[in-house]
Order: C-alpha cells, then sequence, then structure tokens
C-alpha cells in the first residue's frame, strides 16, 4: 500500500506540472491526467479497506491451550481420525467476518468449560462467494487457537441467496444463515451427530452434555422449547387464514423453538431428507408471504412439535432484544448453561459504544480482541 500511495504522490505532481501556464486547472492540463488521477485515489480508498480489513481481524489474542481430563477418551491427532471419531463432540457454526469476534468468544468458552476441550471438533461453514475472506477467517482462527481441532466447509450460498425473501432485519437475510439446513450434506457423512450453536453465545457448561442427549426414535433435532411464546406470531395472517397450510401444525403441539442452538441427528436428517422439506416452503414463501423472520419459520414448519426438548438452561436466549431496538433483557427464571444474545444487540457492539447491558459483562472476559489495553504476558 505503501508503493501505491507513492506512486499516486508522484502522479500528483505529474498532474499538476506546469505543461501550460494560461490554464492552471488541473482538468484543463489534461482529462487523461484528472481520470488517473482520480483512479489512483479510489485505489488507495479500496486498498486501505481491505488492508484495514484484514489487520482488524487479525487483532485477536492467542487463547490459552486446554487439556483433557484423565478420564477422557483419546480420539487421535491425524484429521480423518478425529474426523470421523464417534467419541469426539462435534460442533458445527458459521464464520463470518462480521460476527468472527462473536465466534472466537464462542469457542474460547466451549473449550473452557469442557472437561474433554482436545475431543471437541469444530466444523466452521463459511460463504464459497468469499474465498478471499474464507483465507482470513482460516488464519484467524488458526493464529488464536493453534491446537484447535477444525475444518472448514465451503457453502455455496449463490443458489439459497435466490430463495430468502427479505425479513423484518437484514441481518437475517444473509444466505450463510440458512446453512444449518444444509449440515447433512456439508459435513462427511461419518458424522452421524453434532451440535449446531450461532456465533452470539457462550458456553458456562460442559458441551458434552448438550452433545449426549437422547433423542427420542421418532425425532431428528433437540433443543430448548418454548411452549408459553406466542406461536401464532410467527406467521402471516395468510398463512392462518389458508387452511390447507394452517392445517400443517394439525395435531402437533407445537412450539417456538431457537434454531441457534440445537443437537441434530445427520443420520436421521438425511433418511428423511429434511433440507428438501425446508427448501419447499422457502419456496412458496417466495409465492406467497407466510413468514417474516429469516430463516427460523421454515424450521419451525417442518419440526414444530416433532423435537426432543432439552432444558431450557441450555438457550438462555433473546439476550439482544427484539429485533428492532435491541434492548436490554434479563435472564429467564433458572439455572444457565449457556447465555445466547439473539436479537438485534450484540454484546461486543454494545460494549464497543459504551452503552452494555448488565449482562454484556458476562460476555466480555471471552472477548479474544485485542486492544490499546492489552498486555501481553
Amino acid at each position: 500500500m505503501f508503493l501505491l500511495s507513492l506512486s499516486c504522490f508522484n502522479l500528483h505532481k505529474y498532474i499538476h506540472s506546469p505543461i501550460n501556464p494560461q490554464k492552471s486547472h488541473i482538468y484543463h492540463h489534461s482529462p487523461m491526467r484528472f481520470k488517473l488521477f482520480i483512479l489512483c485515489a479510489l485505489l488507495i480508498l479500496f486498498s486501505t479497506h481491505t488492508f484495514c480489513t484484514t489487520l482488524d481481524l487479525e487483532l485477536f489474542k492467542e487463547a490459552p491451550k486446554f487439556y483433557n481430563s484423565p478420564t477422557c477418551a483419546t480420539i487421535g491427532s491425524h484429521l480423518n481420525n478425529h474426523t470421523c471419531s464417534i467419541e469426539a463432540v462435534h460442533v458445527a457454526m458459521t464464520l463470518d467476518v462480521s460476527y468472527i469476534r462473536g465466534s472466537m468468544a464462542a469457542i474460547l468458552s466451549v473449550l473452557q468449560h469442557s472437561s474433554c476441550p482436545e475431543n471437541i471438533v469444530f466444523h466452521f461453514i463459511t460463504a464459497s462467494s468469499k474465498p478471499s475472506s474464507t483465507t482470513v477467517l482460516n488464519r484467524t482462527i488458526t493464529n488464536s487457537f493453534p491446537y484447535l481441532k477444525f475444518q472448514i466447509y465451503p457453502f455455496h450460498d449463490g443458489p439459497v441467496a435466490g430463495l430468502i425473501s427479505t425479513s423484518i432485519r437484514s441481518a437475517l437475510d444473509c444466505p450463510l444463515n440458512y446453512a444449518r439446513t444444509y449440515l447433512a450434506e456439508l459435513l462427511p457423512f461419518c458424522i452421524t451427530r453434532v451440535v449446531y450453536l450461532d456465533s452470539d453465545l457462550i458456553l458456562v457448561d460442559d458441551i458434552a452434555k448438550l452433545a449426549a442427549t437422547p433423542l427420542r426414535p421418532d425425532t431428528v433435532l433437540a433443543a430448548p422449547e418454548y411452549c408459553g411464546a406466542n406461536f401464532s406470531a410467527y406467521f402471516t395472517p395468510s398463512f392462518w387464514s389458508n387452511p390447507s397450510l394452517s392445517l400443517t401444525f394439525a395435531n402437533r403441539n407445537a412450539c417456538y423453538f431457537n434454531t441457534g442452538v440445537m443437537v441434530i441427528d445427520l443420520r436421521r436428517w438425511r433418511a428423511g431428507d429434511y433440507t428438501t422439506m425446508i427448501r419447499e416452503w422457502m419456496e412458496l414463501q417466495k409465492r406467497m408471504r407466510i413468514y417474516e423472520l429469516g430463516s427460523l419459520p421454515p424450521f419451525l414448519l417442518v419440526f414444530a412439535g416433532r423435537i426432543t426438548p432439552v432444558d431450557h438452561r441450555w438457550n438462555q436466549h433473546g439476550l439482544g432484544g427484539d429485533n428492532f431496538r435491541g434492548l436490554c433483557r434479563d435472564l429467564h427464571p433458572g439455572p444457565v448453561s449457556l447465555l445466547h444474545w439473539s436479537g438485534k444487540g450484540k454484546p461486543w457492539a454494545r460494549l464497543d459504544a459504551n452503552r452494555p447491558c448488565p449482562l454484556d459483562a458476562l460476555w466480555a472476559p471471552y472477548d479474544l480482541l485485542k486492544t490499546s489495553f492489552t498486555f501481553e504476558v
């Protein structure tokens, strides 16, 4: 970037050289010179933006290494051994430049509270439309967690983008939000069970307990259910007024569940071809608007009332407030194993703005971002 700036400086002197003393304006000197000057200025602008983006992603501290307790099984260090290990806890997350700070905190919290951290294998999904970002994200994870067992899988987000309808919050319209629908296709077939986690959460308990949730024989996934929520609000009046659509939930005792924390049996998912079922609802949504809230409603249409319920302690969600203002919220009554800042407000953004909510202080200790006050030991 320094060489580019120096070249533009020389070009600037060239533009202002006194070719014709009668015409001092740079455009009158030469239209071509003026265009070159504008082009050079744009190059500096974009190269500076790229440089800053890359630099920011590298400003994360290296996390401490966590070791297995003596009772932990050994899953092997070779890539193929741990990728398909049935002894490992497999965790799937999406990785994106916008949410990498949250992802780093989530990873650290998972490792810190695990009794067998060396037996956790992360499966990160990135957008294939952004290969340069994937390279940077890979380097960021490796630099901060050099010991981490992980793989990155490109998600072909182009076809999915054509199925997405605008929702009440633009952040929900990112194609990567829909990657959870395709986990059974993206991950190796040898993986039969995975814990899916959003990037705006932290664990304060051993993830192995969540991963070991016994699924009922007739279910594909497990998640905390919230039957007190107004389930009808997740779908439009057009949906409920259409008998052929509203009958979807007949005899199902359908309840809201949050898709940011799920235990998924991938073998059963593949056998039932649930990805196709979700896609069909998304295709219908493109023809007639039946919901407003991003990737959640298609999951509810397919799975609500048909999941294994998990204790609410495993998803203390809504800490980011609603989808419009992101106001502060308190914890739900009861014990806590996982805190989830779903909603508009994210803890890192509120902390940076010096407008944190009280519970954001629980997220802050897991923040690996380097600051001017960071001391290297």
